[in-house]
């Protein structure tokens, strides 16, 4: 039971983690956007491509449900509503049945 707890746990810090990542995502396409930043610079290049690499999996089954909006992609904010309602009403929840045998 102690060790479902803790892997409880530790899926609540890694899908924080990833909210971290697609909120770091976010912000640097509208610095790419508005052209803060360029994608001619590696650094950036491979940080873009990094959180890429990460995040697609996640939206492309959420892009194939959603409607296509045109520019504005709806499918981060989707990803970081699921995650939490993971993590503030699934988690708790299997936690407490655990704690409480329910």
């Amino acid at each position: 039971m102690a060790i479902l707890v803790m892997l409880l746990g530790i899926i609540g810090y890694l899908l924080y983690i990833l909210s971290i990542i697609i909120v770091a995502q976010f912000v640097l396409s509208i610095l790419i956007a508005f052209n803060v930043v360029n994608t001619y610079n590696e650094f950036v290049r491979g940080l873009q491509r990094a959180l890429d690499t990460i995040t697609q999996p996640l939206y492309r089954p959420i892009r194939r449900i959603l409607p296509d909006t045109g520019s504005i992609d709806f499918s981060p904010m989707v990803v970081l509503i699921i995650i939490n309602i993971i993590t503030n009403f699934v988690i708790p929840t299997a936690r407490d049945s655990l704690y409480f045998g329910a």
